[in-house]
C-alpha cells in the first residue's frame, strides 16, 4: 500500500490519542463479537466504517449467513437502542414511522391526536429484507437515511442520534420481490456482500450452535463516544491527491464522461453519482482510523472501492450477457487508475 507523509498542519494531538484509543477498542469488539459470530471480520470492520462515517449499509447475502444476529450483536457492543422492522408486501409507512393515535381523556371528555413512535426511532435500525416490500413502503427509509428525522403531517420527529440504517437483502429470490431504487440505493454508504464461511469456520458455527453457550457481548462504546468519535473522523486530514483520486475513480465510471475508459462505456448503463465520491472520502477517513492512522491516502480510497461503488454501477445487458459484474468493473477501473503499490484489491 502507498506511504505517505502525513499532514501535520490540522492534526491535533488529542485527536491522535483518540485514534491509538479507538483502535484498542476496535481490537477489543472484534473479539467480543468473535464469541457470537464466527469468521466474518471484514463484514464486521465494513459495517464499523459505516457507523464511524454516519454511513447506512446494506447487507447482501444469502439465509443463514447471521447477518441480524451480527446486526444485533453490534447494537449490544455499542450500547445502543436496537429495533428490528421485518418487511413484508403487507406492511405500510406508518409501521416504520409511528402515526397519531386518537385518545379520550377520561375526566374531561376531551379528545385529541397523540403520536405513537414507531420502530424507526432508535439508535439501530434492522430493515430486514428490505426488498420484500413495495416501493411506498421502502420510501418511507429517505427521508430517515438522509435528514434524521420523520416527518408526519405537520410535525417533524427529530431522530436519536447516532442513528443508523443497516438493511439486509437475499440476492436469490426475485419472486415477491421490489427491487430498491437506485435514488434510495444511494443513500446506503456501503453496499457489503456477505458471503459463505470457510470450512473451519462452518465446523465452529454447527459445534457453537449446537452446544450450550453462556457467551455475553461486553458494551464497549456507549452512544455519546460514538458521536465523538464520528466527529474526529470527520477531522481526518485528506491531502487534495487523495480527493482528486476519489473524484476520478467516481467520474470514470460514468460512460457519457471523457474520463470513462474504453471498457466502462461498453458495460456500464448508468455510473455513479457525486455521493460515490463522498462516500469514497468519508470511508477511506474511517478505514485508516480503525488501522490507528490519522490521515488518509489513495491506498485507503482504493480499499473501500467495492462497497461504496458496487452498488451505484449499473452495468449493460452485453456485460450481464458476458457474466461481468460491477465488482469487475471497479476492479479494471482500479488497475488502470490507481498506483499500483494500492493494488490490494
Amino acid at each position: 500500500m502507498e506511504t505517505e507523509t502525513p499532514p501535520t498542519s490540522s492534526t491535533d494531538h488529542s485527536d491522535k490519542e483518540a485514534v491509538e484509543k479507538l483502535h484498542a477498542v476496535y481490537e477489543r469488539m472484534k473479539e467480543e463479537l468473535s464469541q457470537v459470530i464466527v469468521g466474518q471480520s471484514e463484514v464486521v470492520e465494513q459495517v464499523l466504517m459505516a457507523i464511524s462515517c454516519r454511513g447506512h449499509a446494506l447487507l447482501v447475502g444469502v439465509p443463514g449467513l447471521a447477518k441480524t444476529l451480527l446486526v444485533s450483536t453490534l447494537s449490544e457492543a455499542l450500547h445502543l437502542s436496537f429495533k428490528r422492522i421485518q418487511f413484508t408486501p403487507d406492511l405500510m409507512p406508518s409501521d416504520i414511522t409511528g402515526t397519531d393515535v386518537l385518545e379520550v381523556d377520561q375526566a374531561t371528555g376531551r379528545r385529541d391526536f397523540r403520536f405513537v413512535h414507531g420502530p424507526i426511532f432508535a439508535n439501530m435500525v434492522l430493515a430486514d429484507e428490505i426488498n420484500r416490500t413495495p416501493p411506498k413502503t421502502q420510501a418511507s427509509l429517505l427521508e430517515a437515511m438522509q435528514e434524521h428525522h420523520v416527518t408526519v403531517g405537520e410535525k417533524t420527529f427529530p431522530l436519536p442520534e447516532p442513528f443508523f440504517v443497516l438493511a439486509t437483502q437475499n440476492p436469490i429470490e426475485q419472486e415477491g420481490t421490489y427491487p430498491l431504487p437506485e435514488a434510495q440505493l444511494d443513500r446506503f454508504l456501503f453496499n457489503i456482500v456477505v458471503d459463505y464461511p470457510t470450512e473451519d469456520e462452518e465446523r465452529e458455527i454447527i459445534r457453537r450452535v449446537t452446544s450450550p453457550s453462556d457467551a455475553k457481548v461486553e458494551p464497549l462504546m456507549s452512544a455519546e463516544e460514538i458521536i465523538a468519535l464520528q466527529d474526529m473522523v470527520r477531522r481526518v486530514p485528506v491531502g487534495d491527491h487523495v480527493i482528486d483520486f476519489a473524484a476520478k475513480l467516481a467520474r470514470a465510471t460514468r460512460p457519457n464522461s471523457d474520463d470513462a475508459p474504453s471498457f466502462v462505456k461498453e458495460m456500464v448503463g448508468w455510473g455513479a453519482g457525486p455521493r460515490a465520491g463522498i462516500s469514497l472520502i468519508a470511508a477511506a477517513k474511517s478505514y485508516a482510523v480503525l488501522r490507528g492512522r490519522f490521515h488518509a491516502t489513495t491506498g485507503d480510497v482504493a480499499a473501500v472501492a467495492l462497497p461504496v461503488l458496487r452498488h451505484r454501477i449499473l452495468t449493460t445487458f452485453n456485460a450481464e450477457a458476458a457474466g461481468i459484474t460491477s465488482d469487475e468493473i471497479i476492479r479494471m477501473l482500479l488497475k488502470e487508475l490507481a498506483p499500483k503499490e494500492d493494488l490490494e484489491i
